[in-house]
Formats: structure tokens, sequence, C-alpha cells
């Protein structure tokens, strides 16, 4: 609904090179196999040049190998956040995504758990592709901004006891814990983290942001935790696609990936405009090109993409402000996203305070210079 409601947006502003777009929707059904035959139609019979998808990582990397970037096909994921896609090289450039990767996740983390005098810490990760990408970038920016990892131990999910894990943590005496992981078992390493002795000065990623975590451990154990999580931009961009959103569809935009959805299909519209034709590779250079330094600052619904059109036109630079904010792209094809930083009092979860965008991208420079 976010894509339909972006396309006819882009046709009632002037469509592509003055042409209309037809919305066409193809469904990868979460499978790997049935997503990489869905993008192969799409390049092979409909001769598109760019496309936005898929959702999950497990379907978006055999079709960045496979078809975009042999076939130098843009893609722009609304929702896949798995880091590798666009620092490894395999997209050779030609793929983006609209919603931050881990690394903003975790490098918040490390940022506040300094702040917070956090210096000896342990972090015990759940062992999977999400788990090592948070647990990578955290100890690449822990180090820089005034911290230590003294022990990194991972585990397997759906045990029944993480009493050996907790046990070699322990063992290196930390000052706080980082555990990254889901909740149903960080309930059960929280408990016996606490139970043999281990500090309640504890860290942890956005998905034990929910009640059930909270009452598992039993909040009066944790009032001197906190946890990350991405934030909602505010402002009269967002504001307006809210409004559009629900006036046509009758309901709310809140839900995964509505926001960054409804950019990345505008962004693929700003950008063929601004390509000097279209294919595949003019479109990725002129991604980018949608936040240009300098730009006229342009929002989203049909007027506003009307007024971006007649700049392009212009030979004038934009900066495309969307559903989720300013929408710029760094040297891998990733956005920088505001942080939230949450805790828990009186066993509520509760806003603790937010990292502005700003602030996140003085700390990747930090970190990455």
């Amino acid at each position: 609904e976010s894509a339909q409601l972006a396309v006819e947006h882009i046709n009632a502003g002037g469509g592509v090179k003055g042409c209309p777009v037809q919305f066409i929707l193809r469904d990868d059904q979460g499978q790997p196999t049935v997503g990489v035959d869905a993008a192969k139609y799409l390049v092979e019979v409909e001769r598109v040049p760019a496309f936005t998808g898929t959702i999950s990582s497990g379907v978006t990397g055999p079709i960045i190998s496979s078809i975009t970037a042999p076939s130098k096909v843009v893609q722009i994921s609304c929702c896949s956040t798995a880091t590798p896609f666009t620092l490894d090289g395999r997209s050779q450039g030609y793929f983006f995504r609209t919603l931050p990767t881990s690394k903003t996740q975790a490098v918040a983390t490390a940022a506040e758990m300094t702040r917070r005098g956090l210096k000896k810490t342990a972090i015990i990760y759940v062992n999977t592709d999400f788990g090592q990408d948070m647990l990578r970038f955290v100890k690449i920016a822990l180090p820089k901004l005034g911290g230590d990892v003294v022990a990194e131990v991972p585990y397997t999910d759906n045990q029944p006891s993480y009493r050996a894990e907790v046990t070699k943590a322990l063992a290196e005496k930390p000052e706080s814990l980082l555990l990254i992981g889901f909740p149903k078992d960080a309930v059960t390493i929280v408990r016996e983290w606490l139970s043999l002795g281990g500090t309640q000065k504890i860290a942890l990623n956005n998905s034990m942001r929910v009640k059930d975590f909270v009452d598992g451990v039993g909040g009066r154990f944790l009032n001197e935790s906190f946890g990350m999580d991405n934030a909602q931009v505010e402002g009269p961009t967002v504001d307006a696609f809210n409004k559009a959103f629900e006036a046509k569809y009758k309901y709310d935009s809140k839900g995964p990936g509505v926001h960054t959805q409804y950019d990345a299909m505008m962004v693929l519209g700003l950008a063929m405009n601004i390509a000097k034709d279209l294919t595949g590779p003019s479109i990725k250079d002129a991604v980018r090109q949608v936040h240009a330094a300098g730009g006229a600052t342009v929002g989203t619904g049909p007027d506003e993409y009307k007024k971006a059109l007649d700049l392009i036109k212009a030979g004038k630079p934009i900066k495309y402000h969307g559903a989720t904010g300013p929408i710029e792209f760094d040297a891998n094809g990733d956005v920088t996203g505001p942080a939230l930083v949450w805790k828990i009092v009186n066993g509520e979860i509760v806003t603790d305070h937010v990292i502005s965008i700003d602030q996140m991208q003085a700390l990747f420079k930090k970190i990455d210079g």
C-alpha cells in the first residue's frame, strides 16, 4: 500500500521523464528461490532497470548475487539490515536501503555505554548473522569511545540454561554486560547472570524493548539497565506522508516498512529523473543526488515531487526529505537514522532520550575516521 501510494504520487507529480509509472508487484513469499525468480522476472521479462525490495535479508542476498549485481540493476530495500550487502563488494554499488543497518544500533549502544561510564564490558551475543554483525560494530566503536570489551561469549538460542556462557563472561570480572539477542533467551540469561553475581548495569538491544522481557526478568532488577532502538524522525515531511497514507487507507501509518518503503520508491522516481538515461548504471549514479549538498529541500506528496522535477529540469540540486526524514546515502548505500535510548522505570519501558541524526553522523565520523 505504501509503495502504491508512492507510485500514485510520482505519477501525479509528473512521472519519470514525462511518462507514467506502472506498479508491478511480485511476491517472494519469504523464500530465497522464489525471490530470485521474482527478481529475474522483473529484470528479464519486464526489463526494469531498478526495483524496490525485498524485506528479508535472507532473500535480498541471493537476489543481489545472482540478479541485480550481474545485471547492473538498482535495488533499494526498505527493510533488509544485513551490513555485508553494502560492505563486502557483492552488490557492486547497485544496492541501497532506506533504513539504518545494525551499525546504527551498535554504535549508539557503545556511545551510551561510555556516556554512562561503563568501561569493562562483557558481551554475550546470539551466534547468528545479526548477533555477529552487532558484535563486530560494537567491538570497533567501544574502544574508540573509551570503553573496553573484556569478554565476548556466543550462545545458541532455545537452550534451557546459559549458565556456562554466563560463567565464562563473569570470569573476566566485567563492570557491565551487553546482551545481544532476543527476549525469550534473554530472560534466562539475565536471570542467571544476576543469580551468579553479575552487575545490574546491563545494555540491551532493541528486541528486548517488550514487556515480556521486563516481566520475565522482574522490573526491580532492571533499574540500572538501558536499551537501544531506532527512533522515528519527526517533521513536516513525515507528517505529510502520515496524513496522505491515513486519508487513502483509513488507518494509521504505524508499522514496519511503511515509511521506508515509500521513501525507497520515491528515491527511485527522483533518481530516474536525475539520471541521464534509464539504465542501471545511470540510475545508480543518480541515487545519491536525491540529497545533494546545497540542494533545495523537497518533501513527500505529489506537489513536492513536481517541485523536485521542476528543479531537476532546471539543472538545480535537490535534497529529498521523506517519510523517514532526510534521505542521504553514504558511500556504501546506507542511511543514518536517529537512535532511541530506553530504560525501565517501576517495571515500565520509557524513553530516556533520542540521539539525533546529526549526533549519529558525528559518532560515525569519530569512529570511522
